[in-house]
Protein backbone atom coordinates (compact mmCIF):
# COMPACT_ATOMS: atom_id res chain seq x y z
CA UNK A 1 0.00 0.00 0.00
CA UNK A 2 1.31 3.61 -0.77
CA UNK A 3 -0.14 6.29 1.02
CA UNK A 4 0.39 10.19 0.51
CA UNK A 5 2.91 11.51 3.67
CA UNK A 6 3.09 15.08 4.35
CA UNK A 7 6.29 14.88 5.54
CA UNK A 8 7.49 13.99 2.02
CA UNK A 9 5.11 15.65 -0.06
CA UNK A 10 4.85 12.23 -2.03
CA UNK A 11 3.01 8.83 -2.08
CA UNK A 12 5.39 6.11 -0.46
CA UNK A 13 4.99 2.52 0.93
CA UNK A 14 3.65 1.79 3.91
CA UNK A 15 5.60 -0.74 5.79
CA UNK A 16 5.29 -0.56 9.81
CA UNK A 17 8.05 -0.14 12.07
CA UNK A 18 7.20 -3.77 13.74
CA UNK A 19 6.45 -6.28 10.93
CA UNK A 20 2.68 -6.96 10.92
CA UNK A 21 1.95 -4.33 13.60
CA UNK A 22 0.40 -0.48 12.90
CA UNK A 23 0.57 2.03 15.65
CA UNK A 24 -1.79 4.86 14.76
CA UNK A 25 -2.62 8.24 16.49
CA UNK A 26 -5.58 9.78 15.68
CA UNK A 27 -6.08 13.33 16.91
CA UNK A 28 -9.59 13.46 18.20
CA UNK A 29 -11.97 16.24 18.76
CA UNK A 30 -11.74 19.04 21.35
CA UNK A 31 -15.37 18.39 23.15
CA UNK A 32 -16.82 21.63 23.66
CA UNK A 33 -19.68 20.86 21.46
CA UNK A 34 -21.39 18.41 19.04
CA UNK A 35 -19.85 17.01 16.08
CA UNK A 36 -20.10 18.80 12.58
CA UNK A 37 -19.79 17.38 9.14
CA UNK A 38 -16.26 18.65 9.02
CA UNK A 39 -15.21 16.75 12.53
CA UNK A 40 -16.47 13.50 11.07
CA UNK A 41 -14.83 13.56 7.87
CA UNK A 42 -11.33 12.49 9.60
CA UNK A 43 -13.18 10.19 11.89
CA UNK A 44 -14.85 8.02 8.92
CA UNK A 45 -11.77 8.60 6.85
CA UNK A 46 -9.30 6.88 9.25
CA UNK A 47 -11.63 4.11 10.85
CA UNK A 48 -11.81 3.37 7.14
CA UNK A 49 -7.75 3.08 7.06
CA UNK A 50 -8.01 1.07 10.43
CA UNK A 51 -10.54 -1.34 8.63
CA UNK A 52 -8.37 -1.73 5.49
CA UNK A 53 -5.05 -2.60 7.22
CA UNK A 54 -7.03 -5.09 9.95
CA UNK A 55 -8.55 -6.63 6.55
CA UNK A 56 -4.98 -7.41 5.43
CA UNK A 57 -4.15 -9.52 8.42
CA UNK A 58 -2.54 -6.38 10.18
CA UNK A 59 -2.75 -5.76 14.51
CA UNK A 60 -3.59 -2.22 14.12
CA UNK A 61 -2.86 -0.29 17.61
CA UNK A 62 -5.79 2.60 17.22
CA UNK A 63 -5.54 5.65 19.44
CA UNK A 64 -7.79 8.65 19.33
CA UNK A 65 -7.82 11.46 22.30
CA UNK A 66 -10.20 13.53 24.04
CA UNK A 67 -9.45 17.12 24.37
CA UNK A 68 -10.82 17.83 27.12
CA UNK A 69 -9.33 21.22 28.82
CA UNK A 70 -8.20 24.27 26.76
CA UNK A 71 -9.83 27.62 26.45
CA UNK A 72 -12.65 27.06 24.11
CA UNK A 73 -13.74 24.21 26.58
CA UNK A 74 -13.13 26.96 29.41
CA UNK A 75 -15.30 29.55 28.16
CA UNK A 76 -17.80 27.01 27.00
CA UNK A 77 -18.27 25.75 30.46
CA UNK A 78 -18.82 29.26 31.89
CA UNK A 79 -21.04 30.02 29.22
CA UNK A 80 -23.44 26.78 29.94
CA UNK A 81 -23.17 27.30 34.11
CA UNK A 82 -20.61 23.63 34.46
CA UNK A 83 -18.12 22.43 34.64
CA UNK A 84 -15.13 21.96 32.39
CA UNK A 85 -15.33 17.94 33.40
CA UNK A 86 -19.11 18.13 33.64
CA UNK A 87 -18.42 19.36 29.69
CA UNK A 88 -16.48 17.22 28.83
CA UNK A 89 -18.06 13.95 29.99
CA UNK A 90 -21.39 15.27 28.50
CA UNK A 91 -19.68 15.77 25.26
CA UNK A 92 -17.84 12.72 25.31
CA UNK A 93 -21.04 10.64 25.52
CA UNK A 94 -22.80 13.00 22.73
CA UNK A 95 -19.31 11.76 20.22
CA UNK A 96 -19.46 8.15 21.01
CA UNK A 97 -23.32 8.74 20.20
CA UNK A 98 -22.85 10.20 16.51
CA UNK A 99 -19.33 7.93 16.52
CA UNK A 100 -20.86 4.77 17.11
CA UNK A 101 -24.07 5.21 14.69
CA UNK A 102 -21.51 6.45 11.95
CA UNK A 103 -20.15 2.67 12.47
CA UNK A 104 -17.00 4.22 13.77
CA UNK A 105 -15.51 1.18 15.65
CA UNK A 106 -13.76 2.85 18.95
CA UNK A 107 -10.44 3.12 19.74
CA UNK A 108 -8.63 0.66 21.56
CA UNK A 109 -7.44 3.60 23.63
CA UNK A 110 -9.43 6.80 23.76
CA UNK A 111 -7.19 9.28 26.08
CA UNK A 112 -8.11 12.29 27.76
CA UNK A 113 -5.45 15.41 28.61
CA UNK A 114 -7.04 15.37 32.05
CA UNK A 115 -6.22 12.35 33.06
CA UNK A 116 -2.96 12.23 31.28
CA UNK A 117 -1.18 15.06 33.53
CA UNK A 118 1.65 12.79 35.41
CA UNK A 119 2.51 12.06 31.60
CA UNK A 120 2.27 15.38 30.35
CA UNK A 121 4.70 16.67 33.23
CA UNK A 122 7.38 14.25 32.91
CA UNK A 123 7.63 15.27 29.12
CA UNK A 124 7.73 19.21 29.71
CA UNK A 125 10.71 18.06 32.42
CA UNK A 126 12.49 16.57 29.53
CA UNK A 127 12.42 19.04 27.90
CA UNK A 128 13.51 21.69 30.34
CA UNK A 129 16.04 19.67 31.62
CA UNK A 130 17.63 19.33 27.79
CA UNK A 131 17.30 23.07 27.27
CA UNK A 132 14.69 23.21 25.20
CA UNK A 133 11.79 24.60 27.37
CA UNK A 134 11.89 27.86 29.75
CA UNK A 135 10.04 29.31 32.69
CA UNK A 136 7.93 33.15 32.32
CA UNK A 137 5.65 34.79 34.24
CA UNK A 138 2.58 32.95 32.94
CA UNK A 139 3.95 29.14 32.18
CA UNK A 140 6.15 27.07 30.67
CA UNK A 141 7.29 27.66 26.66
CA UNK A 142 8.92 25.34 24.20
CA UNK A 143 11.62 27.67 22.35
CA UNK A 144 11.45 27.12 18.50
CA UNK A 145 15.21 27.99 17.92
CA UNK A 146 16.42 25.17 20.23
CA UNK A 147 15.04 22.51 17.49
CA UNK A 148 16.75 22.78 14.46
CA UNK A 149 14.57 20.87 12.50
CA UNK A 150 11.45 22.94 13.20
CA UNK A 151 9.09 23.15 9.91
CA UNK A 152 9.67 20.25 8.31
CA UNK A 153 6.43 18.76 8.20
CA UNK A 154 5.04 21.98 6.71
CA UNK A 155 8.05 22.52 4.70
CA UNK A 156 8.66 26.17 6.19
CA UNK A 157 12.09 27.08 6.83
CA UNK A 158 12.68 28.29 10.45
CA UNK A 159 14.51 31.66 9.08
CA UNK A 160 11.55 32.44 7.59
CA UNK A 161 9.35 32.06 10.35
CA UNK A 162 11.39 34.00 13.04
CA UNK A 163 11.26 36.92 10.26
CA UNK A 164 7.93 36.64 10.04
CA UNK A 165 7.53 36.17 13.90
CA UNK A 166 9.75 38.98 14.50
CA UNK A 167 7.29 41.47 12.97
CA UNK A 168 4.52 40.50 15.73
CA UNK A 169 4.27 41.78 19.16
CA UNK A 170 4.57 39.63 22.03
CA UNK A 171 2.90 40.53 25.47
CA UNK A 172 4.47 37.69 27.31
CA UNK A 173 6.89 39.00 29.64
CA UNK A 174 9.97 37.05 29.19
CA UNK A 175 9.06 34.93 25.60
CA UNK A 176 11.54 34.60 23.84
CA UNK A 177 10.28 34.68 20.20
CA UNK A 178 6.37 34.78 19.32
CA UNK A 179 7.16 31.88 17.77
CA UNK A 180 7.85 29.46 21.21
CA UNK A 181 4.40 27.86 22.35
CA UNK A 182 3.25 27.27 25.97
CA UNK A 183 3.41 23.72 27.40
CA UNK A 184 2.14 24.72 30.69
CA UNK A 185 -0.08 27.61 31.92
CA UNK A 186 0.35 28.58 35.45
CA UNK A 187 -3.50 29.26 36.41
CA UNK A 188 -5.77 32.15 36.26
CA UNK A 189 -8.42 33.00 38.16
CA UNK A 190 -11.79 30.78 38.02
CA UNK A 191 -10.14 27.93 35.65
CA UNK A 192 -9.30 24.52 36.50
CA UNK A 193 -5.28 23.47 37.79
CA UNK A 194 -2.94 21.06 38.82
CA UNK A 195 0.61 21.31 40.34
CA UNK A 196 3.73 21.04 38.63
CA UNK A 197 7.21 21.83 39.64
CA UNK A 198 7.03 24.91 37.65
CA UNK A 199 3.69 25.98 39.42
CA UNK A 200 -0.11 24.72 39.46
CA UNK A 201 -1.93 25.52 36.22
CA UNK A 202 -2.73 23.16 32.87
CA UNK A 203 -1.15 22.22 30.22
CA UNK A 204 -1.02 23.62 26.69
CA UNK A 205 -3.00 22.06 23.58
CA UNK A 206 0.44 20.37 21.35
CA UNK A 207 2.05 18.68 24.74
CA UNK A 208 -1.09 16.93 25.49
CA UNK A 209 -1.10 14.74 22.25
CA UNK A 210 2.72 14.27 22.35
CA UNK A 211 2.45 12.93 26.07
CA UNK A 212 -0.96 10.38 25.10
CA UNK A 213 0.86 9.11 22.05
CA UNK A 214 4.11 8.54 23.54
CA UNK A 215 2.46 6.78 26.71
CA UNK A 216 0.18 5.15 24.67
CA UNK A 217 2.41 4.01 21.95
CA UNK A 218 6.00 5.00 22.40
CA UNK A 219 8.24 6.95 21.24
CA UNK A 220 7.84 6.46 17.66
CA UNK A 221 4.64 5.55 15.80
CA UNK A 222 3.68 4.55 12.08
CA UNK A 223 1.03 6.64 10.94
CA UNK A 224 -0.35 9.94 12.95
CA UNK A 225 -3.89 11.72 11.35
CA UNK A 226 -5.70 14.77 11.78
CA UNK A 227 -6.75 17.50 9.25
CA UNK A 228 -5.25 19.20 6.90
CA UNK A 229 -5.31 22.63 9.17
CA UNK A 230 -3.15 20.52 12.21
CA UNK A 231 -0.52 20.33 10.16
CA UNK A 232 0.92 23.96 11.26
CA UNK A 233 1.52 24.48 14.48
CA UNK A 234 -0.02 21.29 16.03
CA UNK A 235 1.74 19.11 14.13
CA UNK A 236 4.42 20.93 14.00
CA UNK A 237 5.12 21.54 17.40
CA UNK A 238 4.41 18.52 18.42
CA UNK A 239 6.97 17.13 16.60
CA UNK A 240 9.29 19.38 17.64
CA UNK A 241 8.84 18.59 21.28
CA UNK A 242 8.57 14.79 21.02
CA UNK A 243 11.73 14.55 19.30
CA UNK A 244 13.43 17.11 21.23
CA UNK A 245 12.28 15.02 24.36
CA UNK A 246 13.11 11.69 23.20
CA UNK A 247 15.77 12.23 20.34
CA UNK A 248 14.12 9.74 18.12
CA UNK A 249 12.05 10.08 15.33
CA UNK A 250 8.42 10.48 16.57
CA UNK A 251 6.07 9.79 12.81
CA UNK A 252 7.15 7.73 10.14
CA UNK A 253 3.76 8.32 8.33
CA UNK A 254 1.67 11.76 8.41
CA UNK A 255 -1.68 11.57 6.74
CA UNK A 256 -4.20 14.30 6.58
CA UNK A 257 -7.63 14.88 4.89
CA UNK A 258 -8.66 18.03 3.38
CA UNK A 259 -11.55 20.77 4.40
CA UNK A 260 -15.37 20.11 4.37
CA UNK A 261 -16.58 23.40 2.90
CA UNK A 262 -19.77 25.05 2.72
CA UNK A 263 -20.01 27.50 -0.61
CA UNK A 264 -16.12 27.09 -0.82
CA UNK A 265 -14.95 28.25 2.83
CA UNK A 266 -13.96 25.60 5.67
CA UNK A 267 -16.59 24.69 7.92
CA UNK A 268 -15.92 25.49 11.33
CA UNK A 269 -17.94 26.71 14.30
CA UNK A 270 -16.12 29.85 14.69
CA UNK A 271 -17.00 30.60 11.23
CA UNK A 272 -20.79 29.34 11.99
CA UNK A 273 -21.24 28.06 8.83
CA UNK A 274 -21.06 24.34 10.03
CA UNK A 275 -23.44 21.36 9.52
CA UNK A 276 -23.92 19.00 12.90
CA UNK A 277 -24.21 15.79 11.95
CA UNK A 278 -26.70 15.13 14.36
CA UNK A 279 -29.03 17.40 12.83
CA UNK A 280 -27.86 15.92 9.16
CA UNK A 281 -29.05 12.60 10.71
CA UNK A 282 -32.53 13.80 11.24
CA UNK A 283 -33.12 13.84 7.43
CA UNK A 284 -30.40 11.23 6.35
CA UNK A 285 -29.74 7.82 7.79
CA UNK A 286 -25.82 8.20 9.25
CA UNK A 287 -24.76 5.42 6.91
CA UNK A 288 -25.29 7.86 4.09
CA UNK A 289 -23.51 10.46 5.73
CA UNK A 290 -20.46 7.74 6.10
CA UNK A 291 -21.29 7.05 2.54
CA UNK A 292 -21.32 10.31 1.49
CA UNK A 293 -17.62 11.09 2.87
CA UNK A 294 -15.80 8.13 1.22
CA UNK A 295 -17.11 8.87 -1.99
CA UNK A 296 -14.38 11.68 -2.00
CA UNK A 297 -10.94 10.99 -1.76
CA UNK A 298 -10.03 12.01 1.48
CA UNK A 299 -7.22 14.10 0.45
CA UNK A 300 -9.47 16.09 -1.68
CA UNK A 301 -11.85 18.73 -0.27
CA UNK A 302 -15.59 18.48 -0.03
CA UNK A 303 -17.74 20.96 -1.05
CA UNK A 304 -21.00 20.90 0.97
CA UNK A 305 -24.38 22.50 0.39
CA UNK A 306 -27.80 22.12 1.47
CA UNK A 307 -30.91 23.88 -0.32
CA UNK A 308 -34.30 24.45 -0.31
CA UNK A 309 -34.65 24.64 -4.17
CA UNK A 310 -35.82 21.79 -5.69
CA UNK A 311 -34.68 22.12 -8.53
CA UNK A 312 -31.23 21.83 -7.07
CA UNK A 313 -29.80 17.82 -5.59
CA UNK A 314 -28.75 18.26 -2.19
CA UNK A 315 -25.13 16.18 -1.84
CA UNK A 316 -26.90 13.86 0.55
CA UNK A 317 -29.65 13.24 -1.75
CA UNK A 318 -27.68 11.81 -4.70
CA UNK A 319 -25.74 9.65 -2.14
CA UNK A 320 -29.56 8.30 -0.89
CA UNK A 321 -30.26 7.53 -4.59
CA UNK A 322 -26.70 5.87 -5.17
CA UNK A 323 -26.22 3.94 -2.07
CA UNK A 324 -30.22 2.48 -2.72
CA UNK A 325 -28.79 1.21 -6.18
CA UNK A 326 -26.28 -1.13 -4.02
CA UNK A 327 -29.22 -2.33 -1.94
CA UNK A 328 -31.65 -2.85 -4.48
CA UNK A 329 -29.05 -4.66 -6.49
CA UNK A 330 -28.19 -6.75 -3.63
CA UNK A 331 -32.10 -7.82 -2.92
CA UNK A 332 -32.19 -8.45 -6.58
CA UNK A 333 -29.49 -10.93 -6.37
CA UNK A 334 -30.55 -12.45 -3.77
CA UNK A 335 -34.36 -13.31 -5.21
CA UNK A 336 -33.04 -14.23 -8.78
CA UNK A 337 -29.89 -16.53 -7.04
CA UNK A 338 -32.83 -18.23 -5.59
CA UNK A 339 -34.50 -18.90 -8.43
CA UNK A 340 -32.14 -19.92 -11.29
CA UNK A 341 -30.08 -22.97 -11.88
CA UNK A 342 -26.93 -23.40 -10.42
CA UNK A 343 -24.80 -24.00 -13.58
CA UNK A 344 -26.17 -20.94 -16.70
CA UNK A 345 -25.48 -20.08 -19.70
CA UNK A 346 -21.33 -20.25 -20.03
CA UNK A 347 -20.85 -16.58 -21.97
CA UNK A 348 -23.04 -15.04 -19.33
CA UNK A 349 -21.33 -16.48 -16.36
CA UNK A 350 -17.87 -16.07 -17.93
CA UNK A 351 -18.39 -12.74 -18.48
CA UNK A 352 -19.78 -12.25 -14.40
CA UNK A 353 -17.20 -14.34 -13.85
CA UNK A 354 -15.00 -11.70 -15.17
CA UNK A 355 -16.71 -8.76 -13.95
CA UNK A 356 -16.08 -10.44 -10.10
CA UNK A 357 -12.16 -10.71 -10.59
CA UNK A 358 -11.71 -7.34 -12.16
CA UNK A 359 -13.68 -5.58 -9.17
CA UNK A 360 -12.04 -7.40 -6.51
CA UNK A 361 -8.78 -6.45 -8.42
CA UNK A 362 -9.48 -2.36 -9.18
CA UNK A 363 -11.36 -2.07 -5.42
CA UNK A 364 -7.89 -3.30 -4.16
CA UNK A 365 -5.68 -1.07 -6.32
CA UNK A 366 -7.35 2.07 -5.21
CA UNK A 367 -7.01 1.07 -1.71
CA UNK A 368 -4.03 0.62 -2.35
CA UNK A 369 -3.25 3.98 -3.79
CA UNK A 370 -3.85 6.01 -1.25
CA UNK A 371 -6.56 4.85 0.39
CA UNK A 372 -9.04 5.97 -2.66
CA UNK A 373 -12.42 5.28 -1.33
CA UNK A 374 -13.94 7.04 -3.90
CA UNK A 375 -12.24 4.68 -6.79
CA UNK A 376 -12.98 1.51 -4.67
CA UNK A 377 -17.04 2.24 -4.63
CA UNK A 378 -16.57 3.09 -8.39
CA UNK A 379 -15.15 -0.68 -8.41
CA UNK A 380 -18.41 -1.80 -6.33
CA UNK A 381 -20.87 -0.15 -9.19
CA UNK A 382 -19.00 -2.11 -12.03
CA UNK A 383 -19.79 -5.28 -10.29
CA UNK A 384 -23.31 -3.91 -9.70
CA UNK A 385 -24.08 -2.83 -13.32
CA UNK A 386 -22.66 -6.13 -14.00
CA UNK A 387 -24.55 -8.44 -11.60
CA UNK A 388 -27.59 -6.70 -12.40
CA UNK A 389 -27.39 -7.33 -15.75
CA UNK A 390 -26.38 -10.61 -15.33
CA UNK A 391 -29.28 -11.68 -12.64
CA UNK A 392 -31.88 -9.75 -15.25
CA UNK A 393 -31.02 -12.18 -18.32
CA UNK A 394 -31.52 -14.92 -16.02
CA UNK A 395 -29.31 -17.06 -17.78
CA UNK A 396 -26.56 -16.58 -14.80
CA UNK A 397 -25.62 -19.92 -12.67
CA UNK A 398 -27.31 -18.97 -9.34
CA UNK A 399 -23.75 -19.86 -7.79
CA UNK A 400 -21.89 -17.04 -9.70
CA UNK A 401 -25.25 -14.60 -8.78
CA UNK A 402 -24.48 -15.34 -5.03
CA UNK A 403 -20.35 -15.07 -5.28
CA UNK A 404 -21.17 -11.61 -6.82
CA UNK A 405 -23.73 -10.74 -4.04
CA UNK A 406 -21.42 -11.64 -1.76
CA UNK A 407 -18.57 -9.62 -3.06
CA UNK A 408 -20.09 -6.16 -2.97
CA UNK A 409 -21.17 -7.13 0.27
CA UNK A 410 -17.84 -8.12 1.82
CA UNK A 411 -15.90 -4.86 0.27
CA UNK A 412 -18.69 -2.49 1.31
CA UNK A 413 -18.45 -3.91 4.96
CA UNK A 414 -14.46 -3.05 4.93
CA UNK A 415 -15.60 0.47 3.90
CA UNK A 416 -17.99 0.18 6.95
CA UNK A 417 -21.15 0.10 4.60
CA UNK A 418 -23.86 -2.34 5.75
CA UNK A 419 -26.06 -2.34 2.52
CA UNK A 420 -27.61 -5.68 3.27
CA UNK A 421 -28.60 -5.10 6.83
CA UNK A 422 -32.23 -4.30 7.11
CA UNK A 423 -32.57 -0.66 7.82
CA UNK A 424 -35.57 1.98 8.02
CA UNK A 425 -36.65 3.64 4.81
CA UNK A 426 -34.30 5.82 3.58
CA UNK A 427 -36.28 9.27 2.45
CA UNK A 428 -34.63 12.02 0.60
CA UNK A 429 -34.81 15.53 1.93
CA UNK A 430 -36.72 16.56 -1.04
CA UNK A 431 -39.39 13.90 -0.93
CA UNK A 432 -39.94 14.80 2.54
CA UNK A 433 -40.30 18.62 1.92
CA UNK A 434 -42.91 17.71 -1.03
CA UNK A 435 -44.99 15.45 0.87
CA UNK A 436 -45.33 18.60 3.39
CA UNK A 437 -46.16 21.02 0.69
CA UNK A 438 -48.74 18.14 -0.65
CA UNK A 439 -50.21 18.03 3.16
CA UNK A 440 -50.10 22.06 2.97
CA UNK A 441 -52.22 21.81 -0.65
CA UNK A 442 -54.81 19.24 0.74
CA UNK A 443 -55.33 21.27 4.00
CA UNK A 444 -56.22 24.34 1.67
CA UNK A 445 -58.17 22.28 -0.21
CA UNK A 446 -56.10 22.59 -3.36
CA UNK A 447 -56.27 19.21 -4.78
CA UNK A 448 -54.58 19.50 -8.36
CA UNK A 449 -51.98 20.98 -6.50
CA UNK A 450 -52.05 18.18 -4.35
CA UNK A 451 -51.98 15.85 -6.63
CA UNK A 452 -49.11 17.37 -8.50
CA UNK A 453 -46.72 16.95 -5.70
CA UNK A 454 -47.93 13.19 -5.48
CA UNK A 455 -46.69 12.72 -9.07
CA UNK A 456 -43.52 14.28 -8.38
CA UNK A 457 -42.92 12.30 -5.25
CA UNK A 458 -43.29 9.13 -7.38
CA UNK A 459 -40.47 10.38 -10.06
CA UNK A 460 -38.22 10.27 -7.18
CA UNK A 461 -39.29 6.90 -6.46
CA UNK A 462 -41.94 6.93 -3.58
CA UNK A 463 -45.44 6.34 -3.10
CA UNK A 464 -47.56 8.28 -0.84
CA UNK A 465 -50.70 6.20 1.36
CA UNK A 466 -52.99 8.15 2.91
CA UNK A 467 -54.16 6.90 6.51
CA UNK A 468 -56.08 7.58 8.94
CA UNK A 469 -52.74 8.02 11.04
CA UNK A 470 -51.59 10.00 8.28
CA UNK A 471 -49.35 9.48 5.10
CA UNK A 472 -47.52 6.78 4.65
CA UNK A 473 -44.45 7.06 2.99
CA UNK A 474 -42.90 3.82 0.56
CA UNK A 475 -40.45 2.57 -1.59
CA UNK A 476 -42.06 3.10 -5.06
CA UNK A 477 -41.59 -0.89 -6.29
CA UNK A 478 -39.95 -1.57 -9.96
Amino acid sequence: MRIYNTASRQKEELIPLEAGCFKIYACGPTVYDLMHLGNARPIVTFDALRRYLKYKGYKVTYVQNFTDIDDKMIARARQMNITVRELADRMIEEYFHDADSLNVMRADIHPRATESIPAIIELISKLYEKGHAYVTDDGVYFEVASFEEYGKLSHHKLEDLEEGASERVTDVEGKRSALDFALWKFKKEGEPFWDSPWGEGRPGWHIECSAMSQKALGDTIDIHSGGVDLVFPHHENEIAQSEAASGKPFVRYWMHNGFVNVNQIKMSKSKGNFFLVRNLAELYPYEIIRYYILQSHYRMPINFTLTDDKDEDNPLDAAVTSYRRIRTSLQTLDIVAGSVAESGDKEVDRTLEEAIADCRREWTEAMEDDLNTADAIAAIFDLVRAANSAAASEQASGALLRNARETIIELCHVLGLKPDEQEELIIPAQVKKLVDQRTQAKQERNFAEADRLRDEVEKLGFRLEDTAQGVQIHLLED
